[in-house]
């Protein structure tokens, strides 16, 4: 983790008009870095040697990240929820590529997204999400 990572996830956090704090700048610092989202036990994994994070802690954080916005979370094929920045905040309004082989969750937010299904009266959409399953470049 750089100085200037780090700076930007506290701007992040300070433009919230919320509290900054170190769990949560090292949490947002982290996966700011990341190019595929993470699940709680690995993120939690790659922070241990930063001084421990207890599961609970990092729980709340993750959830109030993503609350904010500054993370969003997604469910993989296997329904556990990862965790991505994508180097910074961008919509959750793109699709998401999943390694059948290694479980890695890729964000790709280049991808275009196909038009949104027409709901029957009387339901409205809030949210979509896109999982495409397959072999990333490295199993494949």
């Amino acid at each position: 983790m750089s100085t200037s990572t780090t700076l930007h996830a506290e701007s992040l956090i300070r433009n919230t008009g919320a509290r900054v704090t170190t769990t949560r700048v090292k949490v947002l610092d982290f996966l700011l870095g990341q190019s595929a989202s993470l699940t709680h036990h690995e993120i939690q994994h790659s922070l241990s040697g930063d001084g421990e994070i207890d599961s609970v802690t990092l729980y709340r954080v993750l959830e109030w990240l993503s609350e904010n916005e500054l993370v969003h979370r997604i469910a993989g094929a296997d329904q556990v929820w990862r965790f991505g920045a994508g180097g910074g905040h961008h919509s959750h309004e793109h699709a998401h590529f999943q390694c059948t082989k290694c479980a890695t969750l890729t964000c790709f937010t280049e991808v275009k997204l196909p038009a949104a299904p027409a709901l029957p009266d009387g339901f409205r959409g809030q949210e979509m999400d896109f999982l495409i399953k397959g072999l990333c470049p490295r199993c494949g």
